[in-house]
């Protein structure tokens, strides 16, 4: 049996009216949040340079939606594990502002779900192949109602990234986040190493060193962040996908899995708008791999995800980055195994 996934393209109108008929059609999912229910809306704003991010503009059409129904609706993140401006509540709060996610654009308040400096950290005991404990903000324990707002990008690591890294790896804490990056340690290619510095600064547990003229990572301190990647001109940073890249995509299915479990009612929406080769702690002004396309949206995770790559990637698969990265296939094979949702879906275009 398919899953619908509702589809609002983006044609030729604004994305203000793209949203509004998205929400007109799903008034379905969206009348299980109830009056006085406190309703979670899972989203990041992007670092500092990025401009790919959900505008608050949009996100204050969908809380209002929810007032009305007499729903108490706030917007919530996590803090990262990378350095920047959203490693800690208070620097992640002052970007936020800046960007416009205040009360007063929003409708409702902007919080950090994992505390000032991420250390609000629950363990959950789970029983997956690869994670048998959950690391999570308390707040996985008691939030029943939860709508997810994507930006699909691409990714460094995982390809393709939209709700099910917004989950998983987006709601974990900060040692979460680190339990699912721990499999991937990337080493240096001498040969093109300029030792430029720029992966010796931006390592967030000060794992990489100059060595005999050259960045060196030290394996046993490097939590595979990827941050490394990211920064360097000089492709010198290499990682053996072939051996860990399924590891780091079972981790994020289990996580997500594992922290939805736990939550009653939930709606993911995947905005295809502005989908850039990086993912939005990355990129800032990067060149577009795709086109526009428009706003998916359904109660199954997997079902949403997928239902907008296909769209996107009919003609080619941009995400694979030339077939060097095919992480997302695998994830979406053993999402469905683990029982996170179906890849099986109807698609319905709401005019």
């Amino acid at each position: 049996m398919s899953t619908d996934v509702y589809f609002s393209s983006i044609q030729e109108r604004s994305r203000t009216d793209c949203f509004r008929t998205l929400l007109k059609h799903i008034d379905g999912m969206l009348s299980q949040f109830k009056k006085g229910s406190f309703v979670g809306i899972k989203m990041t704003v992007g670092d500092k340079k990025n401009t790919g991010y959900i505008k608050p503009d949009l996100v204050k059409i969908l809380v209002e939606n929810l007032k009305r129904r007499g729903a108490k609706p706030f917007v919530f993140d996590t803090n990262v594990i990378y350095k920047g401006q959203r490693q800690n509540a208070v620097d992640h709060l002052n970007l936020a502002y800046k960007k416009g996610f205040t009360p007063d654009r929003l409708g409702c308040p902007f919080i950090i779900a994992d505390s000032v400096f991420g250390t609000d950290s629950t363990i959950v005991k789970v029983d997956y192949k690869n994670i048998k404990e959950l690391r999570v903000p308390s707040l996985v324990r008691v939030l029943e109602d939860l709508i997810v707002l994507s930006h699909i990008t691409g990714h460094i690591m995982s390809g393709y990234a939209a709700s099910i890294k917004n989950v998983g790896m987006g709601m974990a804490s900060r040692a979460g986040k680190q339990i699912q990056h721990s499999s991937m340690k990337p080493l240096i290619d001498a040969a093109n190493c300029t030792l430029c510095g720029c992966c010796i600064e931006n390592c967030p547990v000060s794992a990489i060193s100059e060595m005999r003229g050259k960045a060196y990572i030290n394996s046993e301190r490097c939590i595979g962040c990827g941050e490394c990647i990211a920064c360097c001109k000089f492709d010198a940073v290499h990682i053996h996908w072939h051996e860990d890249e399924s590891v780091f995509g079972e981790r994020m299915v289990e996580y997500a899995s594992g922290i939805l479990s736990h939550i009653k009612r939930k709606v993911f929406m995947d905005f295809a708008f502005d989908i850039t080769e990086e993912c939005d702690c990355i990129s800032g002004n990067d060149p577009k791999v795709a086109e526009d396309a428009g706003i998916f949206a359904s109660t199954d995770i997997l079902a949403a995800d997928k239902a907008a790559f296909d769209m996107l990637t009919k003609s080619m698969d941009m995400f694979s980055r030339d077939g060097k990265i095919r992480i997302h296939a695998h994830q979406f094979e053993y999402a469905e195994k683990t029982g996170l949702g179906k890849l099986n879906y109807k698609l319905v275009e709401v005019i």
